[in-house]
């Protein structure tokens, strides 16, 4: 490089001391300032923690390596202290198994059982030899008792090998709890600095929520919890004969005796003084389903299969059609032609209902939290609660039979289309529904014009919802004489006939995807347009 190019080089402007000066006096400010917020949270032994946290801050691979000697010796007590009861519940779950072993190698009464046995067996070999003994006496043959006396002794010497066995292992527990124990206690020790971090940096974020410092309190509690849970435990996996208090909770039958004959009791008077309001309910349900299966059942099959089929074209295209042609074969050439339209009846019914009743539900819920507030448990219930179990207070109200039935699936599937109507209702946006009310609309036009089309496919995703769960119903209403296919899946389990209620099975199976295909098909067509 000639002197021209050195000239013409451009020089690199010299490093200000005073910059540096300023750029390692705002990290040392700011290292006192994440000291001090530190020092805020943890309260006591601030000093210690401030190092650890820095170093978890710096390590970027692997298990920053700090040890906390407090949650080592103390472990869960420290982490009740410190407010991390994730920590203190897992510790003191894995501690106690620990100890349990421990315990059992110690003073654990291993083999007890098998004692017990061999001794059993050895007092029944007895009374058969003396029975033996008695019968030559008298002259008779002692061989069939000496028999089984022998099988006995024999039965009660391998019952005490097979204790003794257990006894020998006691040391090997022992070693097992201790060796346990021990890396629990290394494990809390390298562990807890790391969670006591992330509840640190969660406390940055809301200081207000996340529990910080020392509190007396929270450890007594700790103290507390551990002396009501560990001791207990460990007795009662350490010794053989526990008292029946901790066996078995103490509970008195004709408390459950009285319970059910009152329950029972008010299920039959208010049976029998909503009679009139019962039997009203069923014949509205029985109306509708009767005209469902009239058009079903009644209409020749011929003209049911092409209007069908001709549904499934238009909604979700040929290859829906085709499946569907294909899926009402295999249904016609078993014979389920029949029982497969009254299981469709079934499930119209239902879901005529659902959302008949749902979607104003459903749009009333969307609009008032509070109507909502009260609302939603009820719809837990409906969702969560086991079919089998409302299938019996439907019984006491409503008979059995395809109405009932049909009650207690609309009890099961009305759920979806209410909140998925309510959260399409309250998924419009604020800014649309005031522009349509500055031009003057009304409340009836906003929500007919504005909110509905707008949570339409909330509320047809809700309808696609609940007719798959009403149908999911079809096997359990046949329970309390339901008809359909669920019928011929019941007699199946009933004879463990395997053929017939796997030709049954693939028939709802048919119906479910049939009906889902056309159902989505039309939405994604109503969707497009």
């Amino acid at each position: 490089m000639n002197p021209q190019t050195l000239a013409d080089t451009p020089a690199e402007p010299p490093v200000s001391s005073a910059s540096t000066v300023s750029a390692v006096a705002d990290i040392q400010v700011d290292h006192a300032e994440l000291d001090a917020s530190i020092a805020r949270f943890v309260e006591r032994n601030p000093d210690y923690y401030a190092k650890a946290f820095h170093r978890i801050h710096d390590t970027t691979r692997g298990i920053p390596l700090t040890f906390n000697w407090a949650a080592a010796l103390f472990g869960p007590a420290w982490a009740a202290a410190r407010g991390a009861w994730g920590f203190f519940w897992g510790f003191l779950i894995l501690e106690i198994i620990a100890w349990v072993q421990i315990g059992r190698g110690t003073w654990g009464e291993l083999g007890a059982e098998n004692l017990t046995r061999a001794v059993r067996q050895e007092a029944r070999a007895q009374d058969f030899l003396e029975r033996a003994e008695a019968a030559r006496l008298a002259g008779e043959d002692p061989s069939r008792f000496e028999t089984l006396a022998n099988n006995l002794l024999r039965a009660a010497e391998r019952s005490r090998e097979t204790a003794e066995a257990a006894a020998a292992d006691a040391l090997m527990i022992l070693v097992t709890g201790l060796i346990l124990l021990l890396v629990l206690k290394l494990v809390q020790g390298v562990w807890a600095n790391i969670v006591y971090e992330k509840q640190y940096s969660r406390w940055r974020i809301d200081p207000e929520s996340v529990f910080s410092g020392v509190r007396p309190r929270n450890f007594l509690l700790g103290l507390l919890l551990i002396a009501a849970v560990a001791p207990l435990t460990i007795y009662r996996f350490t010794v053989e004969n526990v008292p029946s208090v901790l066996a078995g909770f103490p509970a008195d039958p004709d408390h459950y005796a009285l319970s059910a004959r009152w329950l029972e009791a008010q299920i039959d008077a208010a049976a029998r003084g909503g009679s009139g309001a019962f039997d009203s309910i069923v014949l509205g349900v029985r109306g509708v389903l009767d005209t469902i299966s009239l058009a079903l059942m009644g209409t020749p099959w011929p003209v049911v299969m092409t209007v069908i089929c001709v549904v499934a074209w238009r909604s979700a295209g040929p290859r829906v059609a085709i499946f569907t042609a294909a899926a009402m074969a295999y249904i016609a050439f078993l014979g389920y032609w029949a029982i497969a339209m009254e299981t469709v009846a079934l499930v119209g019914a239902a879901v005529v209902i659902c959302v008949i009743a749902g979607i104003p539900l459903g749009i009333w819920f969307g609009k008032s939290q509070r109507a909502y507030r009260f609302a939603e448990p009820v719809l837990d219930l409906m969702q969560t609660l086991p079919a089998f179990v409302y299938l019996i207070p439907i019984i006491a109200f409503f008979g059995t039979g395809n109405p009932p039935g049909i009650l207690a699936t609309i009890i099961f599937g009305m759920p979806p289309v209410i909140r998925l109507t309510a959260l399409g209702i309250r998924g419009v946006p604020e800014s649309i529904k005031e522009a349509a009310s500055a031009f003057g609309a009304s409340r009836w036009q906003i929500l007919k014009d504005v909110e509905l089309p707008l949570a339409l496919p909330s509320i047809m995703t809700g309808v696609n919802q609940t007719i798959l769960m009403c149908l999911s119903m079809v096997v359990i209403i046949s329970l309390i004489g339901g008809g359909g296919l669920g019928q011929v899946i019941l007699e199946a389990l009933q004879f463990a006939a395997k053929g017939p209620g796997l030709l049954g099975g693939f028939a709802i199976l048919f119906v479910a995807m049939v009906i889902d295909r056309i159902v989505q098909g039309a939405f994604r067509r109503a969707d497009q347009k």
